[in-house]
């Protein structure tokens, strides 16, 4: 209990911490402190009537004076802030004007073009900049005034879309000090806007600030969104496993409605204003979703479900969603009413969770309760936000809110998979230790089958050995006893034959020797056995030999062919070809390797010559190397014998 209870109260702090951190973060300099470039501007409002062929004609102007340039933005006097100073009056900032409730605002009522002027103050040699944190209007432009007229600083329509969550930032060109500008706000007439406190000061200051509300009102929410997605993705893979696991599902649901909510973030607005519409209802019928899945996904952790209760959620969210089609009611503002809707359903259904919680004493449902009705909190401070009755300064708030949900859920679902891997592990005790009784007897098994398997290796290779010495060591010798004891053999024969009998049986034994699958170690190795034999006979031995991979299947059975073949081509030089030079060479040709054995002998004609058992021998066994043997000789030209081996070989020739 004293670790539960010290659990508890961490996760606690945390959620505090969480919770706390964005009342900290809505805290922008106030006007009191009058400290030089830490103050908000001055400003003074004038308000131009238009109508929708003016605001063309002025998105239009600034479009194309940011193509052609120039020195002055040529347009009407009625297009252009008023020149009549009567025409300007102080405003207190920031200047907003709260949504009209259930009345839908159109554009048969026009526009207003809100002219806000400042002033960037003199005197300073440090660059100056322009910051305002919120702005939800229209496309936002700055104007400059200049001796030649008003000259464009910034034209905002290609980004109008992010405007509402981007704050405005414009490093001011060269000296600015001194100067006139005039950030100009077209809105349809009578609708909400709402413009935060305006910053002319210093650009390294106010830079740390914009960078800050950057981060805080567009960065954590795409970075809570792509988490959610991640950690959805991975739900989706648990729930695919787990299909009676219903709150991996309802996860990866939450996540899906989190990231449609924000897609305004990651795509650009569809072109038609249908398309426009249907957009927006389904980013703000999302967040009733997210808040369902939520809610659901908090009830599956009681002991009973609460099914009439999951069913109401279900049907409010529902309805609502249907309600705030575009499709009718379309001279309402949905927005407050969906969102306000949405908010009563969300609070009864976070008082009736944590009811639930507290009735069943379950720590996980309890600081899910308490993530839901922080969730609450900042989802009230966003509506009245939205709606334009308080904090116009302040950010959107439901990101912090997610995240305080989603590391309550994490927790939540870490400590049931901890549970249920005790669980497991309870279980499986009593099978670990017949496992073990198991193991033990299948490892005397086992050693006993290692052993039978090293005596039929050995038997097999003895075998092996006995029958090629058999065929070669043993036929020889036994030919060279016939002949001796019959008188038909001379001395030097039987040397010659002794000698080769010498040489077959070091060549079964170097065939034994461990060479790690290097072809070129074998042949130095036959080199080195057979150098004294051909510098007796004659021969001059030339060495060309080249690096070649390993060849993985040459294995002593391989080795003993290879070695065979090799010997009996330098055999027949020795004997048949009267040569004075032998050459043997390596090369890699890619997927093969060859061995060439070349000399310089009398050589012979291959379509006249009879293939003896020799030959036939020796192309059989490049045959069972997988390999191919050639030979090329014609008289007085000498003789080459080329061995082709490949360097991966798929089963045995």
């Amino acid at each position: 209990m004293l670790e539960l209870g010290l659990r508890l109260r961490g996760w606690l702090l945390l959620l505090w911490i969480a919770a706390a951190l964005p009342a900290f973060a809505q805290r922008l300099p106030q006007p009191s402190t009058r400290a030089p470039g830490d103050d908000s501007a001055r400003v003074d409002l004038a308000v131009s009537a238009w109508s929708r062929a003016d605001l063309e004609s002025w998105w239009a102007a600034l479009r194309q004076h940011g193509i052609t340039g120039g020195d002055h933005l040529p347009l009407p006097p009625g297009l252009v802030p008023p020149e009549d100073a009567t025409a300007w009056r102080p405003v207190a900032m920031p200047d907003v004007r709260a949504r009209p409730g259930a009345a839908m605002v159109t554009d048969t009522r026009g526009y207003e073009m809100r002219w806000y002027r400042v002033y960037v103050p003199p005197g300073s040699d440090e660059p100056q900049a322009l910051y305002l944190p919120r702005l939800v209007t229209l496309s936002a432009a700055v104007l400059v005034r200049t001796e030649q007229g008003w000259q464009v600083l910034l034209d905002n329509q290609n980004a109008e879309r992010e405007q509402w969550v981007q704050p405005l930032w414009l490093p001011l060109p060269g000296n600015a000090t001194g100067l006139e500008l005039v950030v100009a706000l077209p809105v349809p007439a009578g609708s909400y806007h709402a413009v935060s406190r305006i910053w002319v000061g210093p650009r390294d200051s106010l830079e740390k600030r914009w960078l800050w509300r950057v981060r805080a009102q567009t960065g954590l929410p795409q970075a809570v969104s792509l988490t959610l997605v991640v950690l959805g993705v991975f739900a989706v893979m648990l729930w695919v496993r787990r299909p009676d696991e219903a709150i991996y599902g309802l996860f990866a649901l939450g996540a899906a409605a989190w990231l449609v909510r924000n897609l305004h973030y990651y795509v650009s607005l569809p072109a038609s204003q249908a398309g426009q519409d249907w957009f927006w209802w389904a980013t703000h019928a999302s967040m009733g979703w997210v808040m369902l899945t939520a809610l659901l996904f908090v009830l599956r952790f009681t002991e009973k479900r609460v099914v009439w209760l999951e069913r109401s959620l279900i049907g409010s969210v529902l309805l609502v969603s249907v309600v705030s089609m575009p499709m009718w009611l379309r001279q309402l503002d949905m927005v407050v009413l969906q969102y306000g809707v949405t908010a009563a359903i969300a609070g009864l259904g976070t008082a009736w969770v944590g009811w639930l919680a507290w009735k069943s004493r379950c720590t996980e449902m309890r600081i899910m309760a308490l993530a839901l009705a922080i969730g609450v909190v900042l989802g009230a401070h966003d509506l009245a936000v939205l709606a334009g009755w308080a904090w116009p300064e302040h950010f959107f708030l439901m990101p912090v809110a997610t995240l305080v949900v989603m590391l309550s859920f994490l927790h939540a679902i870490q400590r049931r998979y901890v549970g249920t891997v005790e669980q497991v592990q309870a279980q499986n005790s009593q099978l670990q230790e017949d496992l073990d009784e198991q193991i033990s007897v299948l490892q005397v098994q086992n050693a006993q089958l290692r052993e039978a398997e090293r005596q039929q290796a050995l038997l097999l290779e003895r075998q092996r050995i006995m029958a090629d010495m058999h065929d070669g060591l043993g036929s020889s010798l036994l030919s060279a006893l016939v002949a001796v004891e019959q008188g038909n053999m001379s001395h030097e024969k039987v040397v010659e034959v002794l000698r080769e009998c010498v040489d077959d049986l070091r060549l079964v034994i170097d065939s034994l020797e461990p060479v790690g699958h290097d072809l070129v170690s074998l042949l130095a190795t036959m080199r080195y056995r057979l150098g004294k034999r051909l510098q007796t006979g004659g021969l001059k031995l030339e060495w060309d030999v080249q690096d070649l991979p390993p060849l993985a299947w040459l294995e002593p059975p391989d080795a003993l062919h290879v070695l065979r073949l090799m010997q009996e081509a330098l055999n027949n030089v020795l004997k048949h070809a009267g040569a004075s030079r032998v050459r043997l060479v390596t090369r890699h040709h890619g997927s093969y390797v060859e061995i060439r054995v070349e000399d310089d002998g009398a050589g012979f004609d291959l379509q006249t010559i009879q293939h003896g058992r020799g030959l036939k021998s020796q192309i059989k066994r490049a045959q069972r190397l997988g390999g191919k043997l050639r030979i090329d000789s014609s008289p007085g030209m000498g003789t080459r014998l080329s061995l082709r081996l490949p360097v991966e070989r798929r089963g045995q020739a």
